[in-house]
């Protein structure tokens, strides 16, 4: 298995779903190939509730990271689940146009650049 899959996989297991029951893990991978995980961890408020990918990317940042190759999503479906929309978002701003592998507990994979899922992007360069 690919080690970013399998780090995306192990962090699913820390996840913290109470009200939904969804558990999802992320693993970033920085160009020097560190990893980075992350899990989404909900509030009862729903709004307050942090994505594992975000949580993946601002973890890499806040440990120095600037530079990024791929990002791989695990969750338990049978249909391999792509990062939302907040998280699409914040991938591309801070990671661009990474590769996203997307993993399921059953050994299911699937390889996608962020711009396939993400076509039309609003990023700084409207603010210009």
């Amino acid at each position: 298995m690919d080690p970013l899959a399998a780090a995306a996989i192990e962090a699913r297991q820390r996840a913290r779903a109470p009200f939904s029951g969804f558990q999802v893990g992320a693993a970033l991978e920085d160009e020097e190939g560190r990893i980075f995980t992350g899990c989404n961890v909900e509030s009862a408020s729903y709004g307050l509730t942090v994505c594992a990918e975000r949580n993946a990317v601002f973890r890499a940042v806040a440990e120095g990271a600037r530079r990024f190759r791929r990002i791989a999503v695990a969750a338990d479906t049978d249909v391999l689940t792509p990062p939302c929309g907040a998280c699409r978002q914040v991938l591309w701003e801070i990671c661009g146009d990474i590769e996203i592998l997307l993993v399921n507990l059953k050994g299911a994979s699937e390889s996608m650049r962020l711009s396939s899922l993400f076509p039309r992007p609003f990023d700084a360069n409207f603010l210009d």
